[in-house]
């Protein structure tokens, strides 16, 4: 980097710092204590994702006869024939953690690695909620494994706690571990609530945070991964790596990975290094792109603007957006400021979570081919970050991804 670019990098980034959101104060309360269905800032730095937004059933797909509904953050189904919610992404190895209340004698229960085809706790496992069952009690994987049993309080919130590893699960039930078990039946799929009739269950606080990702830079270096420029017409683009952070500035570029990944769970913090209030950096996060492709695959976008105040109109698609395809339902990162963004791909589904809050869910529906922008595109490739113009100024840390494993 020349001085002169220097000199801007520094002026950029004292311009952030001025306007950076200070931290909130450390909560030393109960996580009990906190909100309802949001994250802490230590959560959403530890990659953990909000699965239920408190507010809707966005990136679920309710499955059978049950009649949910949504009041004062709780997700809820008391009437109608038996049935399931079902997260649209797919995952394999994750902290799962929920809160549950029932009746006594409820019955219900928590599916895991199932898919939406068939009966659920046949294609992946039903987690009890039932403590009078007869041989499969709260906390038990049914038909496979029984946990010790246990008496919760009835019409009382209950809270899971659920480590899934390969074939190890791990259930606690308010703090009490009560299975620790191995099967190797099931190794990916969704994840689901029941209701099975009769009486009432509720939840709330449903969180997940993916586990087994590995970093995909070393902090210092930019080994693992290669810069690209545009074809025909090259524009100066500059990257560099030191103490955590790659940084980049100018475009139009790219810096790729040399791994390439299909089916995946990736995350990375993102800072867009704004000069003034009124400038929206514009960058993106290229996946399943062609190796030595320049910009192709699909594109999650990076860009903190919205209109008219409302974060719920983003421009050009906002932050966490398919590009072309899918807009975020709402922007949530401000410039300057670090943010986690979280993206699921698996077969034809793509979700992205924005510092933990889920902004995009889609299905792509095309025949299926090699370009994503005209196609789907189910084959792997590599993660792209991109330089997208000259007023590109953007920094990216804690890089880290972990491939999903097939069914």
């Amino acid at each position: 980097m020349g001085a002169l670019g220097l000199i801007f990098c520094m002026l950029f980034l004292l311009s952030c710092e001025s306007r950076e959101t200070p931290p909130p104060p450390s909560d030393s309360g109960a996580e009990a204590d906190a909100p309802p269905n949001t994250l802490s800032p230590e959560e959403v730095g530890q990659g953990w994702i909000l699965l239920w937004d408190g507010e809707t059933t966005f990136g679920w797909e309710a499955l059978g006869e049950a009649e949910w509904q949504i009041g004062n953050g709780v997700l809820s189904a008391a009437s109608g024939n038996s049935g399931w919610l079902a997260t649209n992404a797919q995952f394999a190895d994750y902290l799962l953690k929920l809160e549950y209340r029932t009746a006594a004698d409820g019955n219900s229960g928590v599916f895991l690695r199932s898919l939406k085809e068939g009966e659920p706790h046949l294609t992946g496992y039903e987690l009890q909620i039932c403590d009078s069952h007869a041989s499969y009690t709260t906390g038990s994987l049914v038909n496979h494994i029984k946990a010790k049993p246990v008496t919760t309080d009835p019409d009382r919130w209950q809270s899971y706690e659920i480590s899934v590893q390969g074939d190890h699960y791990i259930v606690r039930l308010n703090g009490e571990q009560i299975l620790d078990a191995r099967t190797e039946v099931h190794r990916t799929g969704h994840i689901g609530l029941q209701y099975n009739q009769g009486k009432g269950i509720e939840f709330r606080n449903i969180k997940l945070k993916p586990l087994g990702l590995e970093s995909l830079f070393d902090g210092e270096s930019l080994k693992g991964w290669r810069e690209v420029d545009r074809p025909k017409k090259p524009m100066p683009h500059e990257w560099s790596a030191s103490q955590g952070l790659i940084h980049v500035e100018k475009g139009a570029g790219q810096l790729e990975t040399e791994k390439t990944f299909k089916d995946f769970v990736f995350q990375l913090d993102i800072r867009t290094n704004a000069p003034d209030a009124d400038t929206h950096p514009n960058s993106g996060v290229f996946f399943r792109g062609d190796p030595e492709g320049f910009w192709t695959g699909y594109e999650s976008q990076i860009r903190n603007q919205f209109e008219e105040g409302d974060r719920t109109r983003p421009v050009d698609f906002g932050t966490g957006g398919l590009y072309f395809y899918h807009p975020a339902r709402r922007v949530i990162p401000s410039d300057c400021e670090f943010f986690t963004k979280t993206i699921t791909a698996k077969g034809r589904h793509i979700a992205v979570w924005v510092n933990g809050y889920p902004v995009t869910d889609f299905t792509d529906q095309r025949a299926e081919g090699k370009n994503a922008r005209k196609e789907a595109r189910l084959q792997g490739g590599t993660f792209s970050l991109q330089a997208h113009d000259p007023t590109t100024n953007l920094d990216f840390r804690n890089l880290r991804a972990v491939e999903l494993p097939e069914r």
